[in-house]
């Protein structure tokens, strides 16, 4: 037998890996690693860290109440308005109260094309009958937006023409504030047949 390293067989020992199995266990490995850690993160809040973040609980509660900007501020800020002066009669989420407040949501006189008679009747008030979505109201609303600013007036406008299915275009602090000088000094709206008399 001869030791000339020519003739010695380079033949891989069976239970030592080759070069390309040994990189896929390795890689299988790291795989398995990273599946494992991306669990544990996602179970320990990822990014969010409550002690950080306290008291919000989630980040997407947290998302919510982060400052807004552009319309989202708009109509953040009209919802605010909304839910701290509407929403008691007119419900949470504009579906209105029986015997109290029609629905804003799918109303004609919240999608109506132009918005002066809607900004008229938070400012002036409306008694008597009107006529909802097929039902006739008959109530007394005081002007709840004459004391509000001509930017939250705007805002709580825009948000209801925006929500619950209404797409009517949005109201603006100019709006607002031309439609309280042509009504300055008008008594509440009397009943619909007036209310359909003002200017659109």
């Amino acid at each position: 037998m001869s030791d000339d390293p020519k003739n010695i067989s380079q033949k891989p020992d069976a239970g030592t890996p080759s070069g390309s199995s040994g990189l896929i266990l390795i890689f299988a490995l790291a795989l398995t690693l990273l599946f494992i850690g991306g669990i544990y993160f996602d179970a320990h809040s990822g990014w969010f860290d409550s002690q950080v973040y306290a008291p919000y609980k989630t980040a997407d509660q947290l998302e919510a109440y982060q400052p807004k900007s552009g319309a989202a501020a708009v109509l953040a800020q009209g919802k605010l308005t909304y839910d701290t002066i509407c929403a008691a009669c007119h419900g949470p989420n504009g579906e209105g109260k029986p015997n109290q407040a029609p629905p804003l949501a799918g109303s004609p006189w919240v999608n109506a094309k132009g918005n002066q008679r809607l900004a008229m009747i938070p400012q002036l008030g409306l008694n008597g009958q009107v006529q909802v979505e097929g039902q006739t109201w008959n109530l007394s609303m005081p002007p709840m937006g004459a004391g509000l600013s001509d930017s939250d007036l705007a805002a709580v406008l825009t948000y209801i023409r925006s929500s619950w299915g209404n797409k009517a275009a949005p109201v603006t602090p100019d709006d607002v504030k031309a439609i309280r000088a042509k009504i300055a000094g008008h008594p509440a709206i009397n009943g619909e047949q007036q209310l359909n008399s003002m200017p659109e």
